[in-house]
């Protein structure tokens, strides 16, 4: 047996885990997520207190002051947008639906795809065009907005669903193969090569054991993906000039403008906003950390 002096010292990455187990630790980080909280908390509170309530007095007041009502979100959510801007919050809500799930299953498609192709077959250039994909990452989207809206124009895609939705597919293609050629690249390699030698197809190959096995990066990056995408501004403003198509986010940005003092209104918009990407994130955040993970630790 070796004694208490000469055994081997724990690992870094276990040491910290025992220390994140202590209560004193879980107080702070507890302190911690209500801080950052806090604003979600409060634009809550708003949205459900009624104009006086909200401007006279601040929303940590609610509790014991009242004013309380539903009334924010029935003017919001009203089917007719009476008193809104264009397109009305129902429909823009809507918009924003039919351009976030097709921009959002596009490129985690697409990428999956090119990212089997990356990892694990075998042709020319391989790796050149890898790096082609990684260097775009750095490309800032404002550079690409005046060449790719004259390309629209002429394909008769400016102010359509359609061009919206391949705007938001291009951009989002670079990150996403970034990550799951990283998530990909930690498949087994044996597994790869008993498929091979079972007389199995590529395509047999990525359904039946990488998809599986890959599947928390996958979802890692359809909740990245979805949530830019919903919550994205400046690619609706450009590509989308039909104000029957605008999405929540120029909605919102309308309400600004012709509410700027109704902050009861535009709590309740914003948190209409925020809530289907935070029910997203919540219902898979399982799969979250386990896909940022994938291809950190080698070995």
């Amino acid at each position: 047996m070796t004694t208490g002096t000469n055994q081997t010292p724990l690992p870094v990455i276990e040491r910290l885990i025992r220390v994140t187990r202590k209560g004193p630790v879980h107080v702070l980080l507890g302190l911690v997520g209500l801080l950052w909280l806090l604003p979600s908390i409060g634009l809550l509170v708003t949205s459900f207190r009624t104009r006086s309530a909200s401007s006279q007095s601040g929303w940590w007041t609610a509790a014991w002051e009242g004013g309380w009502t539903l009334d924010n979100y029935d003017t919001i959510l009203s089917s007719s947008g009476e008193g809104l801007p264009p397109p009305g919050f129902a429909k823009a809500l809507w918009n924003t639906v039919i351009i976030t799930v097709p921009s959002t299953i596009l490129p985690v498609i697409v990428a999956s795809l090119a990212a089997y192709g990356l990892v694990w077959m075998n042709f020319r250039f391989r790796n050149t065009i890898y790096l082609g994909i990684v260097a775009m990452l750095v490309i800032p989207l404002q550079v690409t907005w005046v060449p790719v809206l004259k390309l629209f124009n002429t394909l008769d895609l400016t102010g359509s669903f359609n061009g919206l939705i391949l705007a938001h597919t291009a951009y989002g293609l670079p990150f996403a193969v970034f990550l799951l050629v990283r998530g990909f690249s930690e498949v087994p390699r044996s597994l790869i090569e008993a498929a091979r030698i079972d007389g199995a197809s590529h395509i047999q190959t990525f359904r039946k054991i990488v998809l599986p096995l890959a599947m928390p990066v996958i979802i890692s990056l359809t909740i990245f993906q979805f949530v830019w995408v919903w919550n994205d501004l400046m690619n609706a403003l450009i590509f989308v000039q039909d104000v029957n198509k605008f999405p929540l986010t120029i909605s919102i940005r309308n309400l600004l403008g012709q509410y700027g003092n109704e902050w009861h209104l535009l709590a309740a918009g914003a948190f209409v906003s925020m809530v289907v990407p935070l029910i997203v994130f919540l219902s898979l955040q399982r799969f979250y950390v386990r896909g940022l993970t994938a291809g950190a630790v080698k070995g």
